[in-house]
C-alpha cells in the first residue's frame, strides 16, 4: 500500500487539473551513489495492464509497476515546502539508507 497526505493529494490534484492525465506513476530507478532514486511521472491513460498496480485515490489513480512493488510498498508521500524550495518527500520503511546528497537511497 501507498499513501498520501492531504498536502500531496491536493498538490496532484491540482497539478493534474491544470495538465490533464488521469493519474500519476510512482516508480524507482538506478542512479546516485546509493543505488536507486524514486521517479514520479504523469500518466494520461491506464489499459489495466496486468503488470500494473493502481493504488487509486478518490482523484487520481496511482500507478505501480509490479517489479517496482517491492521497493515502494508501505511508502507515505507528502508534498513539503520549505522555504523557496518545495516538492515531493518519500518516506520509506524499506530503505536502509540515503546518499549524503539525499537523491537516491538502497533497500
Amino acid at each position: 500500500m501507498i499513501s498520501f497526505t492531504d498536502t500531496a493529494r491536493n498538490k496532484i490534484k491540482r497539478l493534474l487539473e491544470k495538465r490533464g492525465g488521469i493519474g500519476i506513476r510512482l516508480a524507482v530507478k538506478t542512479t546516485g551513489c546509493s543505488g536507486l532514486a524514486y521517479v514520479l511521472e504523469y500518466v494520461d491513460a491506464y489499459t489495466g495492464d496486468d503488470a500494473t498496480i493502481n493504488y487509486a485515490q478518490p482523484d487520481f489513480s496511482v500507478l505501480v509497476d509490479k517489479k517496482h512493488e517491492v521497493y515502494l510498498d508501505g511508502m507515505t508521500v507528502d508534498y513539503v515546502r520549505q522555504g523557496l524550495n518545495e516538492g515531493f518527500e518519500f518516506s520509506n520503511p524499506n530503505e536502509r539508507d540515503r546518499c549524503g546528497c539525499g537523491e537516491s537511497f538502497r533497500v
